[in-house]
């Protein structure tokens, strides 16, 4: 149920009466069903469009706080996550999608996460993982397999973090999960790019030189291994239409680098993909939108769209 002081709550009311989940999955809600009903009640919402299996943590209390991070949304977060993993783990669950939580909440409550891709990965004892943002294909762009897809070498970390946090090791790593994880869902040859650290790719080492002495190798070593994969490219050009149709998926050296391009052409569209771990992961690409939060404003289509995928990726890899 993610974050119960953001919108997660209102968006699993509002996909679920859509119906359009039932057509892919049987959904199961980790959550808090009181709350629920709670937030039916607040945005006028028929509680009885709920026809779904509630997994019940009872663990918010009557006056809790929506709309700004606490201790307490960010314990309960955190729990649903824990439940989840635990249901998947066991095989009483084939995905797991997650609604949105917030950093600063489950800091408060004393984990110190930096998101739900590291805390996925601890859960679950995964040592080589990471995120994948995926989008469909814009209106103005035509057949392809499917939209965009970014994966990144780094996730949540301050900007001058950066150039430290790259390795070759990491990079490679990211670039052979793509690969595992393309082939995993059809993709006989996936084609990946890399994206540069630097403007206009460092121009030989003049503004920095990570592409050239980091960069550059994780490619050949990944080229050396018969992955199909090129760059780095400027990242101020590779994402145009015609540059990005050349490849399957994108790797990118950290977050704003690739998630900007993917918001632009499809923000409450896209869908984060957690690769790596033992199960199916996907989840929302924004936030809590505290600002909304009770208002019945919220837009539940990012939601469904990662409970799609979700159910895709599961039928991909039980045929595998």
């Amino acid at each position: 149920m993610g974050d119960p002081a953001g919108i997660g709550a209102e968006i699993i009311l509002k996909a679920l009466e859509k119906r359009e989940i039932f057509k892919y999955c049987i959904p199961i809600i980790v959550g808090d069903k009181d709350f629920l009903k709670k937030t039916a009640k607040a945005i006028k919402f028929p509680f009885h469009i709920l026809k779904a299996n509630i997994i019940d943590l009872k663990n918010i209390p009557k006056n809790i706080t929506i709309g700004r991070p606490t201790r307490v949304s960010g314990k309960a977060s955190v729990e649903y996550i824990k439940s989840s993993v635990n249901l998947a783990k066991a095989k009483k669950a084939d995905a797991i999608v997650t609604a949105p939580i917030n950093k600063e909440a489950i800091h408060m409550a004393g984990y110190k996460y930096p998101g739900h891709t590291e805390m996925l990965a601890e859960l679950t004892d995964t040592k080589d993982y990471t995120m994948m943002l995926e989008s469909p294909p814009p209106p103005f762009e035509k057949g392809g397999k499917g939209g965009l897809r970014v994966v990144l070498v780094t996730t949540h970390t301050a900007i001058k973090n950066v150039s430290r946090l790259i390795s070759r090791k990491k990079i490679l790593k990211a670039i052979k999960l793509t690969n595992s994880s393309l082939k995993s869902w059809g993709f006989l040859n996936p084609r990946i790019g890399v994206s540069a650290l630097n403007p206009h790719g460092g121009e030989g080492g003049i503004f920095g030189d990570e592409d050239i002495k980091i960069i550059i190798p994780a490619i050949n070593d990944a080229r050396s291994e018969g992955i199909d994969v090129k760059g780095p490219f400027p990242a101020d050009t590779l994402f145009t239409p015609s540059k990005r149709a050349n490849f399957d998926a994108i790797v990118v050296m950290y977050h704003d680098q690739g998630l900007i391009p993917i918001k632009m052409s499809a923000f409450g569209k896209a869908v984060n993909i957690t690769l790596g771990l033992p199960f199916v992961r996907t989840s929302v690409d924004h936030g809590t939108a505290y600002d909304i939060t009770g208002k019945g404003l919220a837009d539940p289509s990012s939601l469904i769209e990662a409970v799609k995928m979700a159910a895709k990726l599961t039928e991909m890899q039980d045929v595998d």
